[in-house]
């Protein structure tokens, strides 16, 4: 095995939803997440899911006829104020996991699941 690294990034992390599922999923991630959707690109918008974007990071929600959330596997995404991510997801009816402590010191972290039960972990990263 060489040294050469070959992967350069993430370009996006998918989620699956199920058939209409998407107007339950928008508020969760626009408004909680304070994530902005994309325009799907013509060619799959007729597949149905949403795309959104904060920064350089995307989440594609793509819908799944046989649908199961995911509940171990999940996104980890790094947030500004945990604690006012944390308490808009409360004032929407999300619940919150909290205890359990990251690792490294630095790092605060909780776990939320979305309206379809998928998996979200939320990092603040100090410094």
């Amino acid at each position: 095995m060489g040294s050469r690294m070959s992967v350069l990034g993430l370009d996006h992390v998918q989620l699956a939803i199920p058939p209409g599922g998407e107007a339950r999923a928008r508020p969760f991630y626009r408004d909680v997440l304070g994530l902005t959707e994309l325009e799907k690109p013509a060619e799959l918008a007729g597949r149905g899911g949403a795309w959104f974007q904060a920064g350089a990071v995307q989440l594609h929600l793509g819908v799944e006829k046989d649908f199961r959330p995911a509940r171990k596997a999940h996104p980890a995404l790094v947030v500004r104020d945990l604690a006012a991510v944390l308490a808009r997801a409360r004032l929407a009816g999300v619940a919150v996991r909290e205890d359990d402590p990251d690792p490294d010191p630095r790092r605060k972290r909780a776990f939320v699941h979305d309206p379809l039960g998928n998996r979200i972990e939320l990092v603040e990263i100090a410094g």
